[in-house]
């Protein structure tokens, strides 16, 4: 057998080609390398603003008049003037209408005349009555014939008196000829018209509103009701009843609560067809802009001040149950916190239960997170949104050194 010997001619470049080589055949055994890891997700985060918040309650209702009077004639005639525009604005006792008064007038001169002729009837019984006191005490005439000058001076008085409240009539009736506005605000348009015949508190003439103040008018569920009085008994909130408690109100082309009054009236008792109950607010209205039937949202105050937390809407995740947000830890991981939610303050969402001052809410970049994802968080601070048409909160007063107490 012959013995095959293989010579290399450089040792040296063989030794340092070996190293090269063991590298090429370990990466053909492990495969292609792992991707690096990507970098944890970035996030915006706050912590929530402490305030003190009281809750409106919101309701739908309609502009009424204060005073809302129908004019009907008190005297029976021909219509000789109307001293107004349709739609115009009159003050109270402005002349409106004038009915022929010449009947009226004479229907006066003749209870003048009765008057003058009961006024003569009386100075002649008067004159009768003290000659008869001297004949009496002459003993010229009988008790008899004396009683009866007293009799007939009575008589004479009694007339004197119905006939001055015949004029007095008569006058209050050719008053009535000039039909005057009883109230102030706006006319509607005129239903008779110079001619026309009108008959005393039957023909409707016109239509008077008040328009400054106005009344914001609408039905509370019985629900609030209850609630209200819980508060009024436990001292948190007066009832409207007692106390002009604040009220706002929105127009339907308004984005911001413009218009605010008081509350007013609350009726007496519950409608058992609906199960509401009917109130209404003042509302002052100067220029006379609200008009009667004007449809509007109110918010009425509908709690006593407590403190709460203050976060973006955007922060809020809702699901098919609840309500959560997400807060990143210590470590750098997201978790998910149940919370109660209130209405609007600042432009901001009130929440009741659920968070502490110090956690860090995401406020920005929730798309993708789900629980105990690490994440790269960047704090901000979170802004009030003045002028956003939500009730204003006010900050809470920091307590003396001596009551403050460490948050858990």
């Amino acid at each position: 057998m012959q013995q095959v010997t293989t010579k290399h001619k450089n040792p040296r470049r063989l030794a340092a080609a070996l190293p090269l080589m063991s590298a090429f055949m370990l990466a053909a055994c492990s495969g292609p390398a792992a991707p690096p890891a990507p970098p944890p997700m970035q996030v915006t985060v706050a912590n929530p603003i402490e305030r003190q918040i009281r809750d409106w309650d919101e309701y739908v209702g309609r502009f009424e008049a204060v005073q809302d009077a129908e004019i009907r004639p008190r005297a029976t005639g021909t219509i000789t003037s109307v001293l107004f525009t349709d739609g115009q604005q009159v003050q109270k006792g402005q002349p409106l209408f004038v009915v022929d008064p010449r009947p009226y007038r004479a229907a006066l001169a003749q209870a003048q005349a009765q008057g003058q002729r009961a006024q003569a009837t009386l100075a002649n019984a008067r004159s009768e009555l003290q000659r008869a006191e001297k004949l009496l005490a002459a003993q010229a005439v009988s008790r008899e014939e004396f009683e009866t000058n007293q009799a007939t001076l009575r008589t004479a008085q009694a007339d004197v008196a119905a006939a001055r409240a015949q004029t007095q009539t008569a006058e209050l009736n050719l008053s009535f000829t000039t039909v005057r506005a009883p109230i102030s605000g706006r006319v509607s348009n005129r239903r008779v018209s110079t001619g026309n015949f009108v008959s005393d508190g039957q023909t409707v003439l016109t239509r008077i509103v008040s328009t400054n103040p106005i009344w914001f008018v609408f039905d509370g569920a019985e629900a609030f009701y209850l609630k209200y009085r819980r508060q009024d008994q436990s001292g948190e909130r007066s009832s409207s009843r007692d106390t002009g408690n604040p009220i706002e109100v929105q127009l339907a082309d308004e984005s911001g609560w413009n218009w605010r009054g008081r509350m007013d009236f609350v009726d007496n008792a519950i409608d058992p067809n609906s199960g509401t109950i009917r109130a209404h607010a003042v509302i002052q209205n100067p220029d006379g802009f609200l008009t009667p039937g004007m449809f509007g949202r109110a918010r009425l105050l509908g709690s006593g001040s407590y403190r709460a937390m203050l976060i973006p809407d955007e922060a809020i995740v809702t699901d098919q149950t609840r309500r959560f947000v997400y807060v990143v830890g210590a470590d750098g991981k997201t978790a998910q916190r149940p919370v109660v939610t209130g209405p609007p303050a600042d432009g901001l969402r009130v929440v009741r239960e659920g968070l502490k001052l110090n956690d860090r809410v995401v406020i920005a970049g929730l798309t993708a997170l789900q629980p105990g994802m690490p994440v790269q968080a960047k704090l901000t601070r979170i802004q009030l949104k003045q002028g956003s048409g939500s009730p204003a909160s006010m900050p809470v007063t920091t307590p003396p050194a001596s009551d403050a107490s460490a948050a858990n």
